[in-house]
């Protein structure tokens, strides 16, 4: 593993969420027209993984929702889990329960042993969603963007409370590309502005003065025309939205000596390059921000 290349996007991913954040505006609400709820089968067989092309085998088919988790969908899960007291409410900050992992003693390894972690923070200004006391609500408008200020943890407890699980690597990336040929990006080999939500990509969500740039709702690259923008159809080859882009997606991936959890896609806050397929990021399980988000995977 590169992690000199991993602290360097890290930083990226940190310094792109930060300064002046708050999405207390009303966005404008736009009907994507691709259900969230929708999953895809992802075949079983080898695909050519990585930069470097290498031969993957993926040994059984498996199930990846479409597009990221919502903002609409998370809340929903908030709220069933402070019902059934799965999940609490901890200072300023959601919890819920974690078996903790294997520790090394690696060099810069964190110790996550057993016990409550962050899901979500509350009443955080940029997040996408708010909290009165009593109850969560989506923020104006953004009811089908996907879910951001999400720790890993809080992605696992989503996928988990479903019976579902977040994608491995290899399943994410064999999704993202399909098993047909080596393309950089879900759609192809080259990318235009119109494909995604990434930096100064210039789609009509971002706001450069406020929130560095905004997300886009869930599967809005899918080749229709919102008033004057006209997006391409940026899926991948399986039909999955939004593989690209917009924000970075937490895995599953837990590697021995290694405490941070890997993400792939690139966000609304990178440059065009590190939406390739196969460019790694990662953070501490307990991290959120504005650029990451999570979709599920589940066995058929």
């Amino acid at each position: 593993m590169m992690r000199a290349s991993l602290i360097l996007l890290v930083l990226a991913a940190l310094l792109a969420s930060c300064g002046p954040a708050n999405v207390d505006a009303p966005m404008q609400s736009v009907d994507t027209g691709v259900d969230s709820s929708a999953w895809v089968t992802i075949p079983s067989g080898a695909f050519l993984a990585g930069q470097n092309d290498k031969l993957v085998p993926i040994d059984q088919d498996y199930e990846m929702m479409v597009t990221d988790v919502t903002v609409a969908q998370y809340i929903a899960f908030l709220k069933s889990g402070l019902a059934d007291e799965s999940l609490e409410i901890n200072g300023e900050k959601v919890v819920g329960a974690y078996p903790g992992d294997a520790y090394e003693g690696a060099k810069h390894e964190i110790k996550i042993e057993a016990g409550d972690y962050i899901l979500v923070p509350l009443n955080d200004p940029a997040s996408p969603f708010a909290f009165d006391g009593k109850t969560f609500t989506a923020r104006t408008g953004w009811e089908n963007h996907p879910m951001t200020y999400v720790s890993w943890f809080g992605a696992r407890a989503y996928c988990d409370a479903y019976g579902w699980r977040l994608p491995t690597e290899m399943e994410w990336e064999k999704a993202a590309r399909g098993s047909t040929d080596n393309r950089p990006f879900p759609w192809g080999q080259t990318i235009a502005r119109n494909n995604a939500n990434y930096y100064k990509s210039g789609d009509p969500f971002e706001n450069m003065a406020t929130f560095g740039s905004r997300t886009s709702p869930v599967g809005f690259y899918n080749g229709r025309a919102y008033g004057s923008y006209a997006t391409l159809d940026s899926s991948s080859p399986y039909g999955l939205y939004d593989m690209a882009g917009n924000v970075w997606q937490w895995l599953a991936d837990i590697q021995p000596g290694f405490s941070d959890r890997l993400m792939h896609g690139g966000s609304k806050g990178t440059y065009d390059m590190d939406l390739r397929i196969w460019v790694r990021n990662s953070a501490p399980p307990m991290y959120y921000g504005a650029d990451v988000g999570f979709r599920c995977a589940r066995n058929p």
